[in-house]
């Protein structure tokens, strides 16, 4: 038996995400389109649904309701993962990683 096994961290590490909000969403964002941002470590690997949840906290400045709409975005907001639809990653579930981009395109206007 090896007495000196190296501890296994259990947490998931820091992630760095580019984020890109488009269509008249970065109007929620007081009007800023990209931020780059890291994800802090946490239990488990991060997820879409656990960064609407950071989003909401930590970057959302009004009117969430015309972002989210329960744990996911409202419909009518477009969401692409690295410029892929994020319907074909598995949506909520798809599971983030370093330097991914997501964009956020809201294809709702006023007229």
């Amino acid at each position: 038996r090896n007495c000196f096994r190296v501890q296994q961290s259990n947490m998931a590490a820091p992630i760095g995400l580019r984020l890109e909000f488009r269509g008249g969403a970065e109007l929620l964002f007081n009007g800023v389109k990209d931020q780059n941002v890291t994800l802090p470590d946490q239990p488990t690997p991060w997820d879409i649904r656990q960064l609407l949840v950071w989003i909401k906290k930590n970057l959302l400045k009004e009117r969430p309701e015309l972002f989210i709409q329960g744990d996911t975005v409202r419909p009518g907001i477009l969401v692409l993962v690295n410029d892929a639809d994020w319907e074909l990653m598995g949506q909520l579930d798809y599971k983030l990683e370093d330097r991914d981009n997501v964009v956020f395109i809201s294809t709702l206007h006023g007229g």
